[in-house]
């Protein structure tokens, strides 16, 4: 290392690239942590969470200790900690997942990087890493508030909007398809008919069931740690510091954050993470449903199902000319795959809690950021991509309709349900129609056939 400088820590002396922020503890963290280095770096998202959550803290203290928190030291701790927020420094934030399991030192990471920043916006040593920028805090309350903070900004801005996006797709298919009547299918057999505004109606369900999850699920998160310092006791924070630093986060994010009602179960336990994580597992699980469902019905385009058309991107074959294949189907059903894997890691990080910490809270937030970041994009993609150009192959949904055996159904209040199983099988034997099948077996003359066999009016219940 030619370029560096000496930093020092309580360990003594380290050599510090000489144009970065961090200092000795982040040092030892980048040379001892050597796995999965420039891939599986600290996601960006909690690192814009530290800088809300450092500037929030100056906030508070300033408050509470002004002698300490002076006017000068909060003007360039806020100022830096926006830059953090801002994502101007991420070059200056190295540490990858696989560290402690507090996630210790990425917070001394950020409180590092906010000092030298700050005292070169001072043009002077004013401020110090543990002294000033970790004022009234513990790695081990910081970073389960910033995994909070982080969470709710994903859900909130991206995962819900993502969501809503498709959800309106949905609702302009289902005006614009009202009336088409089609097959259904159940266990991939043909069943009785619906109209194809219903079945778009279903997925348009899931998804609005799954925001409603989400906004279950984000309320426990806007519960913040911080003020419960090493072991939820609170030792070294003022009093008050935890409900004037959760006010801070709320007015810097926009967003309703209250402090925890007890930090003891704030700092060990993350059932939160998973409940959360469980209601993004549930859209994926839908998004899994609803892009199979889309391609199975594009299928094709002679031999498949073939009942819908979906927009053509991209080649989908090296040696098949012409072919083309529904790849953002495919895309999101591999997301989905990710997201309940992801929750597997989330559910056995959280159940790791021992005593008064769980040491396995940055794999736990890389997997949740991971889920929610997909999904997001992954449904964003879906739906300009695939979504607002279905439509529907009006002429293939009548014939596989009037093909269809499950039609017998509507027999079954005038022959009952075993002559019309014996129509239905006589026809699908002999491949003729369900009317001449019936008429065959003396069932019904073919002008009583006529005048109750309405398949378009199978698909609403009388009342």
């Amino acid at each position: 290392m030619e370029n560096y400088r000496i930093e020092h820590d309580s360990m003594g002396e380290v050599k510090v690239p000489a144009d970065k922020y961090w200092g000795a503890q982040t040092e030892r963290s980048h040379e001892n942590f050597l796995i999965g280095v420039g891939i599986e770096t600290m996601p960006a998202e909690i690192i814009h969470a530290f800088g809300i959550l450092k500037k929030a803290a100056a906030i508070a203290n300033h408050a509470l200790k002004p002698e300490k928190m002076t006017d000068e030291k909060l003007s360039v701790i806020s100022a830096a900690c926006d830059e953090v927020i801002g994502g101007k420094l991420m070059d200056h934030f190295p540490l990858v997942v696989w560290q402690t399991g507090s996630g210790t030192q990425s917070n001394m990471n950020s409180n590092e990087v906010i000092a030298n920043r700050s005292n070169e916006l001072a043009g002077k040593k004013l401020c110090h890493p543990n002294d000033d920028i970790n004022m009234s805090q513990s790695s081990n309350d910081t970073f389960p508030t910033a995994m909070h903070i982080c969470a709710v900004l994903a859900l909130e801005d991206k995962v819900l909007p993502a969501v809503e996006t498709l959800i309106a797709t949905f609702k302009r298919l289902e005006k614009e398809n009202e009336g088409i009547v089609k097959s259904g299918r159940t266990h991939l057999q043909d069943a009785t008919p619906i109209s194809f505004s219903q079945e778009i109606s279903g997925w348009r369900t899931s998804l609005e069931r799954d925001v409603e999850l989400i906004k279950l699920a984000v309320g426990p998160l806007k519960e913040l740690a911080l003020g419960g310092t090493a072991v939820g006791t609170g030792l070294n924070a003022p009093i008050g510091f935890d409900e004037k630093v959760a006010a801070a986060v709320s007015e810097i994010t926009g967003k309703d954050f209250v402090t925890a009602g007890n930090k003891f179960h704030a700092l060990t336990s993350k059932d939160e993470i998973v409940f959360a994580h469980g209601a993004l597992k549930a859209l994926a699980a839908d998004m899994m449903k609803i892009a199979n469902d889309v391609r199975w019905l594009a299928s094709g385009p002679r031999l498949g199902i073939g009942e819908i058309f979906i927009p053509e991107n991209e080649p989908g074959s090296s040696i098949m000319p012409g072919k083309v294949n529904p790849t953002q189907c495919e895309q999101v059903t591999m997301v989905a795959v990710q997201v309940m894997g992801n929750d597997v890691a989330v559910g056995m990080a959280a159940s790791q809690g021992n005593f008064e910490l769980n040491v396995f809270m940055p794999v736990c937030i890389y997997n949740f950021l991971q889920s929610a970041r997909l999904l997001a994009e992954s449904i964003v993609s879906f739906n300009v991509n695939c979504a607002v150009g279905i439509t529907a192959n009006k002429e293939k949904m009548s014939n596989n309709l009037y093909n269809s055996l499950m039609l017998v159904t509507a027999l079954n209040p005038y022959i009952g349900y075993e002559n019309a199983a014996k129509t239905a099988k006589k026809a699908y034997k002999e491949n003729k129609s369900l009317k001449e099948a019936c008429v065959e077996l003396g069932f019904l003359t073919a002008e009583r056939f006529d005048e109750v066999f309405h398949p378009e009016q199978m698909i609403y219940q009388k009342k």
